[in-house]
Order: structure tokens, then C-alpha cells, then sequence
């Protein structure tokens, strides 16, 4: 198995973002862009690449310039006929998405997370102590899938033989939206049958805890009131996939993620064994290190000039989170891990209106899911197998991770 390597590959002139060299490890491309064409086409699609730390926070904090309708486009091909996740708020501008916002967000408050810690304790105790050792295997779906999709079901009140279709949802109606070719009939129908799936199931669902709420965050949903308002049926099944996609993309990716880091570095591991107070920094390094998160598509709404370059109205745009990520403008020495770096990393979880709602428990997820692997695990080894990277646009982190965990 190999991890990613940080020499610079052979690339040409206009980069694609979805080519197996950039996704194995895209960031010589980014720090290229950085330099020489910080706002430029690439493909898929010539969407204008933003790459730069500065330009990627103008277009983030400006919405009414750039607007997250962008997402909304890039997650519903005609071909689809209709995504969910493309009608969340994270597909909304000000002002309907304060609305939704302020209705969901009581659901991730400090009172709401403390009160999960020891569920999402126990999901990690359960997964980790079901790891086979000395033996190698992939670690992604018994591990680093198990944890955040069943965390999520648990939220949401999915029942536990559900948990691993949620990740399958979640992976169909988004990268396996955008990166389908015209040509691939039988991938789009797959896709459309994940989102009639997804309806049919959160739909069935929310009916039942209108009749009978129980203790999870639908029946919050359901029960919640802003003004007097309650969130329409196609508007709580659209945050249903927005928490599917967000709560257990970034969660399974950044723990893949931190796995692959171990591997490269062992002497990290070395450290967390040493004094476990420094895993909240190591998770919130790997979090900037390797963004689950690498872009975020925007529309532009009005002609407009970034970094020099003149973009017209209803042009593509795409800021690259891993890039900004790793510049050293704002992160010096940006591609070298280190845990010493003042945070929080609060940049791969988004900025100002559309700022994740579950950052701080992808947080408490990662810092749970270690705490655990290391009560049950010393050392760490490659597995024989190479590696592979998940092929999708906007997230990044291994879609396989063959290991040999060794004893504590």
C-alpha cells in the first residue's frame, strides 16, 4: 500500500480535477494554480478554479457575488430529475437559508453535543473492538464508515440495520452525480434510484414521528418552530440528505485521512500514545492537512473580477478548500503536518452563512474514533494491497485502506 505521494506528477497544461493523478494526491496541481493561475479554467467542465487563500474567502463570504445555487446546479443534472441535497440550505442563499438554519441548528448546540458524546463513545468502542489484528484488511467500511453512519442513524432515528445504505445514498447523489459521463446510462440510473430510495424511506419516516415522536433530531424537526413556521416535508427530507452527506462524508474521509497520516508519519502515532491531550490538534491539523471537504461550487451573479481575472455573470465557479488549505500565504510551510499550528482549522468546514453545523461533531467523531482505536491498538502497517482515492469533485479521502493493526 502506498499513501500519497508529495512529489509533483507529470500534469498538463489544464488540469482535471477528477484525473486519478490529481486525486491520488492533487496538491503539487493546487500549488501550481497558486502560483500561475490562481483563478483559472480547469476541467471537468471549465469551472473557474479559485485557488488562492484570500480569492477563496472573498467568493465564500460574498454569497450575493457568488452564489451556493452553484451547488444546487452541479448536484442535479437534467438527467436526474431532482436531488434533495441540491434543495438543502447548503444550495440556498440568504435570506431562506437563515430561515432553515435557525430551525435545525439547536439540534448540533453545545447542550445537544454533550449529550452525544457517550453514544458516539460507544459506537467507536463497539466498531474498534470487532478490528481483527494482526491480519491485514480495509479499514474504511469497519471503521472509518461504521463510526460516522452510525452516529448519523443515530441522530436521525434510521434503524441500525439501515446504517451502511445511508453512505451508499450519500455517495450516489453526490460524487456519483458528478462525475457521471453522458454515456453512462447505467450509473445515472443508479443514481435515480438512490434518490426515489432516499424519498421513499426519510419520507415513510418523518410520517411515523409525526404520530409517534421519539428521542432523535426528526422529531425535533418536526416538532420545531421559528415564528411560527415548521419545515415543509421536502424540506426536512432535503436536510435529511444534506445531514447524510455532510455527517458522513467529512466524518469517513477524515478518518481515513487520519489513518493514512499515521501510516506515513509513524512517529505521530508515537506522540498520541504518549499524551492523548494532543489528539483534538492532530485531528484539527488533518482536518487542514488532508479537508475531507476540497471544494465547493458557486454561480456567479453579476459580472465580477477575482484575482485579476473578469468572470461573467452565471459563470461556474469552484474554490478549491484544499488549496486555500495549503498555502502558505495564510499556513506557512503549508504542506508539512504540523500539530503546533494555532486553530481551530475552521476553513474546511465552510464560511460565515453556510459554516457546518456539525463541525463540532465530525470534531468529537474524530477525536472518539482515535481515543478508542489507540486502547486497543500500538502500531500500525501498511497493508499489501495499494490504496485507492475516492473519484468525486467536491470531497477527497481513501475509498479503500488496507492495514495491519497491531496489539497495544
Amino acid at each position: 500500500m502506498t499513501g500519497p505521494t508529495r512529489e509533483t506528477p507529470t500534469m498538463t497544461a489544464r488540469y482535471n480535477l477528477l484525473s486519478p493523478e490529481l486525486k491520488t494526491n492533487p496538491y503539487p496541481a493546487y500549488a501550481d494554480l497558486r502560483r500561475n493561475a490562481p483563478v483559472c479554467q480547469v476541467d471537468p467542465g471549465g469551472m473557474w478554479a479559485v485557488s488562492r487563500y484570500e480569492d477563496v474567502m472573498h467568493v465564500l463570504k460574498n454569497p450575493q457575488v457568488f452564489s451556493s445555487k452553484g451547488f444546487g446546479a452541479a448536484t442535479n443534472p437534467p438527467w436526474l430529475g431532482g436531488n434533495p441535497f441540491s434543495e438543502s440550505m447548503l444550495a440556498m442563499d440568504p435570506p431562506q437559508h437563515g430561515r432553515l438554519r435557525g430551525l435545525v441548528s439547536r439540534a448540533f448546540g453545545v447542550t445537544a453535543m454533550a449529550r452525544m458524546e457517550q453514544r458516539v463513545r460507544t459506537f467507536a468502542r463497539e466498531a474498534v473492538v470487532e478490528l481483527p489484528l494482526d491480519q491485514p484488511f480495509d479499514i474504511m467500511p469497519p471503521y472509518a464508515l461504521r463510526i460516522p453512519a452510525s452516529v448519523i442513524g443515530d441522530l436521525l432515528g434510521v434503524e441500525p440495520a439501515m446504517h451502511t445504505r445511508l453512505k451508499r445514498w450519500a455517495d450516489l447523489i453526490t460524487g456519483g452525480v458528478t462525475t457521471v459521463r453522458p454515456d453512462e446510462e447505467d450509473r445515472k440510473q443508479l443514481a435515480r434510484d438512490a434518490v426515489k430510495e432516499l424519498k421513499g424511506y426519510f419520507g415513510e419516516l418523518l410520517d411515523r414521528r409525526r404520530v409517534e415522536p421519539g428521542e432523535d433530531i426528526l422529531s425535533d424537526l418536526v416538532r420545531a418552530r421559528v415564528e411560527g413556521e415548521s419545515l415543509t416535508k421536502d424540506e426536512l427530507i432535503a436536510f435529511c440528505s444534506l445531514l447524510l452527506v455532510g455527517g458522513i462524508e467529512t466524518a469517513v474521509h477524515m478518518l481515513g485521512a487520519s489513518l493514512v497520516v499515521l501510516l506515513e508519519q509513524p512517529e505521530l502515532l508515537a506522540t498520541l500514545r504518549a499524551d492523548r491531550s494532543r489528539i483534538p490538534a492532530f485531528i484539527e491539523e488533518i482536518l487542514r492537512y488532508e479537508p475531507p471537504a476540497q471544494a465547493a461550487p458557486r454561480v456567479t451573479t453579476q459580472d465580477v473580477e477575482l484575482g485579476g481575472v473578469h468572470l461573467p455573470a452565471g459563470s461556474r465557479v469552484l474554490v478549491l478548500i484544499g488549496s486555500a488549505c495549503h498555502d502558505d500565504a495564510q499556513f506557512p510551510d503549508g504542506d508539512r503536518f504540523d500539530m503546533d499550528r494555532p486553530g481551530p482549522q475552521n476553513l474546511p468546514f465552510g464560511h460565515g452563512v453556510h459554516f457546518c453545523l456539525g463541525a463540532q461533531l465530525a470534531r468529537m467523531e474524530g477525536r472518539l474514533a482515535l481515543e478508542t482505536l489507540l486502547d486497543r491498538v500500538g502500531r500500525l502497517e501498511r497493508g499489501p494491497e495499494p490504496m485507492t482515492w475516492h473519484r468525486t469533485l467536491v470531497v477527497r479521502g481513501p475509498a479503500t485502506l488496507p492495514i495491519v493493526l497491531h496489539p497495544a
